[in-house]
């Protein structure tokens, strides 16, 4: 461990102030233009495309990450998965309350795993969603694992022995990330200033990655959802390699299994032959609820 860095476990699984938030139809309507969503109801405002439910949370999204992590090691922080369970969808109107609690991290040899998890319900305390954000603290190894790590969603590779359920291609515009900032909240220069991009190490600007899932998420919902996000359950992914402005992405769907009424679906994202989402799952009601 670099100059007696460690990370404090006595951190762990203390929640965080409450954050709220109140969604309007005008808010839901950017995001889905933001995305390149084609699903009217998201563009009309009725109801959030999925990875909306990310905009309530943002601003506190590494906040319970202070009571454990270094604060000189948040530069090395690294958005790794994203995990999503989806109780009913955002609605406008709807006002927010999110709170969350780092539940668990492990170290390993080329850094280390932490584990954030987040609720967000209405004013009537109603679960609307909860997310586990799984963050990657690159180059730096605490020794020791601790908590509860995210659950898993590790892509069964036999799955690619049966011919896919679907396949959708997407293109992320030039001007993508200038859109999906202001809609989203995020303002992190990497995603805007191509000199403080390259500065990072990376090719140029590059894409959200949440945008990117978000692409995926309407490409689930289109191909295999009848574009009802209202049966939506689950969503989750790995930010396997970073997303450029002007590049095509290609989707591939295989059918995973079923029970109790959802049907599972594993899907992955490439950027010609590169993988750029990995180990994705879509859980998927067989009705509308």
């Amino acid at each position: 461990m670099a100059d007696g860095l460690r990370f404090d476990p006595s951190g762990l699984d203390k929640w965080t102030e409450e954050n709220r938030f109140e969604v309007t139809r005008e808010r839901l309507a950017e995001y889905a233009r933001a995305t390149n969503d084609p699903i009217e109801r998201h563009l009309a405002g009725d109801v959030a495309s999925p990875v909306f439910a990310i905009v309530p949370v943002f601003q506190s999204l590494l906040e319970p990450a202070l009571e454990v992590v270094p604060p000189s090691l948040f530069g090395s922080v690294l958005h790794g998965e994203q995990d999503f369970r989806f109780h009913r969808p955002i609605r406008p109107g709807d006002k927010l309350v999110s709170r969350g609690r780092m539940t668990g991290y492990q170290g390993l040899p080329k850094g280390t795993r932490a584990t954030v998890y987040l609720e967000t319900r209405d004013e009537d305390g109603e679960l609307v969603n909860e997310q586990y954000v799984m963050f990657f603290v690159r180059g730096f190894d605490t020794g020791e694992e601790r908590g509860e790590p995210a659950p898993e969603h590790k892509f069964d590779e036999t799955l690619r022995a049966d011919a896919p359920v679907g396949e959708v291609g997407q293109h992320v515009d030039d001007d993508q990330t200038f859109r999906y900032g202001p809609a989203a909240g995020d303002p992190m220069p990497i995603h805007l200033d191509e000199e403080i991009a390259k500065a990072s190490g990376l090719p140029g600007i590059i894409a959200h990655g949440l945008c990117t899932m978000a692409f995926t998420s309407w490409a689930l919902l289109t191909e295999v959802g009848s574009s009802e996000v209202d049966r939506l359950r689950r969503l989750a992914v790995r930010f396997a390699k970073p997303v450029l402005p002007g590049q095509d992405l290609n989707t591939t769907i295989w059918r995973a299994g079923s029970a109790d009424g959802v049907t599972s679906y594993a899907y992955e994202t490439r950027v010609g032959d590169t993988v750029v989402i990995s180990d994705g799952l879509a859980e998927i009601s067989e009705g509308t609820s």
